[in-house]
């Protein structure tokens, strides 16, 4: 179908193609994103996600000009009369970033391109914000666009249009990561100096992407420095963290290995007490990469992530992932593109009540962990400069260990645990991006995804015709399968569609629609996730998760695309949301399905994003209307009810100062309204103590406090770093500047000096002042 709406375009000349790749001069890296325009034609293409390029035009003399924020803009005068590869370098403007003036036609690519619902934050930018103890966190910066929140200060991950944090498909270099975050959500895993691009996706998701249903966060590591060895750092007040790069085999490849390591337990240990004196909670990752150019149409890549987290006393948590991907790039010729991936990843988690390991005899540890395995192929083949095709595909094996536990009690052991999960995840895809003409551009697509749940293991059939709504199902026949064999299949087609009309040379209307289904589950009914929250995979009983969004939006640049401005309206509704019968067991219990409940979900919205891209002082300032809600069959008296992640209002404001080569200073301002909560209605007395009791059985009727806090910075750059060579700079952070104690959570509980009574406690995570200094050098 996809193949009729394609446009076969005769012309009376010759055409030829020309492709190649975008670098960095600096260090060679490839460039995404950067826009090539033709001026005589007036159109163009922009850069892959490795920096390569295709363009197919008639005979002739022509100007080429490359644009990048930030970066000199590049023309060139070329005569193509024959089918030729050509690559170009671009040079970082010597003018501050907030100075760059771009002259080339496509400075307004937010208002010309096809992509709507997707933000990109460079790291130059997010290096400069106000950070959580001074260290640099891009998923804390995230959570400053428009339609990103999160639960609280210091909760794991974030949430997208209503989205759950499972719902989002975080990915490093392509391997996904299922928990993002350092020291239970204070820090994230990625590490800034490693990090060469960042790409949030909340709607109209191209066909290539599957498997989540709320939004795509694709981080892409640097590549490596080949040019020349380059050493970067920085000490702060909790963790330090050091990368280093260089070519290798005569500048055909090059690598970067980057290591962070916090030390609050060795700062934390001469003021510990004798019980506290064994305590461990640290946390640190190792993030490398390498490439190697083999010849001109064949690269490889080989990238990989260790990261863990040690936290307890006596009693204690550890938890971590581990990526490996390894890439192949080859070009076929000037039109088509292949990159192959092929990734490994690991979540494990586990609890220790001996984590000293000190005691033999009474003991109990628990060990879960989440594996994939893949392989993903992805074409590119660029027909001519109206059609753009992408088609592929992507194989899944999962092996999900939900929890194997030992218990010592009086030096004897026993192993209790549950059977390890296994399914496979198949997906084939193909899009088009098509412009029409100067006024209407299309991006369409189509994505089938195929899922099986497979043995070894067994089956729970539960009792659905007499299970009263809201209440544990019983559990009527067990049966077995053997390894491999087929226990339930899903299938889903999953549309993707895209358009921009423009309305004017600086504004434009966008439209986008997607269908996406996922298929793995994560079961927490806590007021935040946690490390030990277990993931699930569809089975029998639980059905994959379906989304569907629209948006609609228009984009406005103004003052020479001084400004950018933008208002997106979107409408997403999920199916087969898991909810939980009141107490639910999710830990360790092999019928854990019939304590699961099955809804449906509805988000909607509307988003305000203004930025200024020039000038010393610079920023957005983003503003989100929004309501997330569920509905499911036994709870709230079967009415809608607020999600636990509902936010009506969110603003979030980023400033940006330059006021010369030695300080930049900059601030971050957020406020959000409180997030539902239930809370009892009346009590019971029993002998004497107080029993809170919810009589009419409502949901998240009531909201906690508004949250509000503001974060201030200052970076003054230093002429050398050590031993008067490179450069280095010293960044001042106070973070929670008027001591705002925001509340994480609201609770009920009895009354300490008499049980009779109870009292809502408000929980904060920060109730003070945080400065921090922090030393960051590269030479």
């Amino acid at each position: 179908m996809i193949m009729i709406f394609i446009s076969f375009c005769a012309h009376t000349q010759e055409n030829h193609s020309i492709s190649g790749y975008v670098r960095d001069a600096a260090n060679g890296e490839g460039m995404i994103g950067v826009t090539i325009y033709i001026k005589e034609l007036k159109t163009g293409t922009q850069t892959n996600s490795y920096g390569f390029y295709s363009l197919t035009l008639p005979s002739g003399n022509y100007e080429f000009q490359l644009s990048y924020i930030g970066y000199k803009p590049l023309v060139k005068n070329i005569f193509l009369d024959s089918d030729r590869s050509l690559d170009f370098e671009m040079g970082e403007s010597e003018a501050i970033l907030q100075e760059v003036v771009v002259k080339a036609e496509r400075e307004d690519a937010n208002v010309k391109s096809i992509e709507m619902s997707v933000n990109k934050v460079e790291m130059k930018t997010i290096k400069k914000m106000p950070a959580f103890l001074g260290e640099v966190d891009l998923i804390r910066s995230i959570q400053f666009l428009p339609g990103v929140s999160t639960v609280g200060e210091g909760a794991s991950g974030f949430n997208v249009r209503g989205g759950g944090i499972d719902q989002n498909l975080v990915l490093l270099d392509e391997a996904p990561v299922y928990n993002s975050s350092h020291l239970f959500g204070f820090f994230s895993v990625f590490n800034p100096d490693a990090v060469k691009d960042v790409k949030l996706i909340k709607g109209g998701i191209p066909a290539n992407y599957g498997g989540r249903v709320s939004s795509i966060l694709d981080v892409r590591m640097k590549e490596g420095n080949s040019k020349k060895s380059s050493f970067s750092g920085g000490i702060g007040s909790i963790f330090s963290r050091f990368s280093y790069e260089r070519p290798f085999l005569q500048n055909k490849g090059s690598f970067i290995v980057a290591l962070r390591r916090s030390y609050i337990d060795v700062l934390a240990k001469p003021f510990l007490n004798e019980t506290l004196k064994g305590s461990r909670f640290y946390f640190y990752d190792l993030t490398a990469k390498g490439n190697y150019k083999v010849n001109d149409k064949n690269t490889i890549f080989l990238s990989g992530y260790f990261g863990r987290d040690v936290f307890g006393a006596d009693f204690g948590f550890n938890w971590g992932n581990s990526t490996t991907s390894f890439r192949w790039n080859h070009v076929f010729n000037q039109k088509l593109f292949l990159n192959t991936t092929v990734f490994y990843s690991n979540y494990d988690y586990s609890l220790d009540s001996d984590l000293k390991k000190e005691n033999n005899q009474d003991s109990f540890r628990w060990n879960s962990n989440i594996v994939n395995y893949s392989i993903k192929p992805d074409f590119n083949y660029y027909l001519n400069t109206k059609n753009t095709l992408s088609f592929g595909g992507q194989a899944i094996y999962y092996t999900f260990n939900p929890g194997q536990a030992t218990a010592t009690s009086g030096g004897e052991s026993r192993s209790i645990g549950l059977d390890s999960k296994y399914a496979v995840e198949n997906a084939l895809y193909i899009s088009n991006e098509q412009k029409i003409n100067n006024k209407l551009s299309l991006q369409y697509g189509l994505r089938y995804s195929n899922y099986r749940y497979l043995g070894k293991g067994v089956a729970y059939i539960l009792d659905e015709k007499s299970a009263i709504p809201g209440e544990r199902k019983d559990v009527t026949e067990v049966i077995s399968y053997d390894k491999g064999e087929k226990i339930q299949t899903y299938g889903n087609w999953e549309p993707r569609f895209s358009a921009n009309m423009n309305l004017g040379a600086s504004n434009s209307l966008k439209l986008s629609y997607n269908r996406l289904a996922q298929y793995i589950h994560l079961l927490s009914n806590t007021t935040a996730s946690s490390p030990l929250d277990v993931w699930t995979p569809s089975s029998n009983n639980i059905k994959p998760q379906i989304a569907n969004q629209v948006a609609l939006g228009y984009f406005q640049n103004f003052a020479d695309n001084e400004f950018e401005a933008s208002i997106e309206l979107y409408y997403k509704k999920l199916q087969n949301q898991i909810d939980y019968v009141r107490n639910a067991d999710l830990l360790l219990n092999p019928a854990v399905e019939a304590d699961l409940l099955r809804g449906k979900g509805r988000a909607y919205g509307a988003e305000f994003f203004v930025k200024r891209n020039k000038g010393k002082l610079n920023g957005w300032l983003s503003y989100t209307l929004s309501r997330t809600e569920r509905l499911v069959e036994g709870l709230n008296n079967n009415d809608w009810f607020p999600s636990r992640i509902d936010k009506t209002h969110n603003i979030s404001l980023v400033s940006i100062l330059e006021t010369g080569k030695k300080w930049t200073f900059s601030g971050t301002f957020t406020y959000s309204t409180g997030t539902p909560a239930s809370f009892p209605t009346n009590k019971f007395l029993w002998q004497g103590i107080a029993l809170p009791h919810n009589y009419f059985d409502n949901r998240n009727t009531y909201r906690i406090p508004d949250s509000h806090r503001l974060d201030l910075a200052a970076t003054r750059k230093n002429k050398h770093a050590f031993f008067k060579r490179g450069e280095s700079e010293w960044v001042f952070s106070i973070y929670n500047v008027y001591n705002r104690r925001n509340p994480f959570s609201v609770y009920v509980r009895q009354n300490e000096d008499n049980p009779a009574l109870t009292e809502a406690v408000k929980y904060s995570v920060f109730a003070s002042i945080l400065p921090a200094v922090t030393y960051n050098f590269n030479f």
